[in-house]
């Protein structure tokens, strides 16, 4: 009877329930898919945009710095210049100058040699300095363009009216010369429809530009453009005398700011035949004004004088 007074002892064993499986692999491909969905529309954005227009994009993500060890042409940069190693980013406007082929140096002409003397060995020297002097003006007008693109860059940056349309100032700088563009922006034009003039920040941002390229010898071409689709009430006033008279209205307004008449080369107006975006002549950036700072022609040959 005595093994009646043993306690009993009852053992409870909690078992643990498993882990829910087959979560975590729905979040990574969720991940998964989110990515090569934004892959895709990068693609597409990419093949969409011109060649300038990515330039241009490349160029304003990857701004010029302005070195304090080169000479600038004073004036609102204070005696500093452009340093193209601000533009750390592939593909940028300042990067793109690098890959432009310098001419070479002619070497048609003949060169001087032990056998064959005279008036071939004298034209081969001349083209071979006409060559180097070439190079370098194109090398320095290549600074002087750097130069002038971080001062109107500066001067614009100064103007505090003009944020809301920072967009619409373009810089480029390619073969032809200094590119500067003002161009309409969906619902921030920089002209009224169908005027002349352009608003307060588009003239605020234009009268920044004289004294600029007034310090540069280079001459200067005006060029007015617009959108197709649009209507002219007047039906002997059309796009070509609407672009013609901006690019006017520009060029008087530079004036009035410090740019002197005989840098002007040309001043045209172009209607709809250079739009901004060919595939899409509609789009309001065709509305626009550009100004191009032109290199200079090379010089004449030593040999053709007359």
């Amino acid at each position: 009877m005595a093994g009646y007074d043993q306690p009993i002892i009852i053992k409870k064993v909690k078992k643990a329930a498993h882990g829910h499986h087959g979560g975590a692999w729905k979040i990574a491909y969720a991940d998964f898919v989110t990515a090569m969905m934004a892959f895709f529309l990068l693609l597409w954005l990419i093949s969409m945009t011109t060649p300038e227009q990515k330039e241009g994009l490349a160029d304003y993500f990857a701004p010029a710095n302005v070195s304090l060890s080169t000479s600038g042409s004073g004036g609102m940069m204070g005696g500093t210049a452009l340093d193209t190693s601000g533009a750390k980013m592939a593909g940028s406007a300042i990067e793109g100058m690098r890959d432009v082929t310098i001419a070479p140096e002619a070497q048609s002409h003949g060169a001087p040699s032990s056998d064959n003397g005279g008036r071939d060995g004298v034209q081969g020297d001349e083209a071979a300095l006409d060559g180097k002097a070439n190079a370098e003006l194109k090398a320095e007008n290549e600074r002087e363009f750097h130069s002038a693109a971080a001062s109107i860059r500066q001067a614009w940056q100064e103007l505090p009216d003009i944020t809301n349309v920072q967009d619409n100032l373009l810089l480029e700088i390619d073969e032809e010369g200094l590119n500067i563009q003002i161009v309409d922006q969906s619902g921030r034009p920089m002209f009224p429809e169908g005027s002349k003039y352009p608003t307060e920040e588009a003239r605020q941002a234009i009268a920044a530009l004289g004294p600029i390229l007034q310090k540069l010898s280079n001459q200067i071409t005006i060029s007015g453009h617009t959108a197709a689709g649009g209507t002219y009430s007047n039906p002997r006033y059309s796009a070509w005398e609407l672009s013609s008279d901006r690019a006017n209205v520009v060029r008087a307004l530079l004036g009035e700011f410090g740019l002197s008449d005989d840098r002007i080369n040309a001043v045209t107006g172009k209607s709809t035949v250079d739009p901004f975006f060919p595939n899409d002549p509609y789009q309001a950036a065709n509305e626009r004004i550009k100004i191009t700072v032109l290199n200079e022609p090379p010089p004449v040959p030593s040999n053709m004088g007359f």
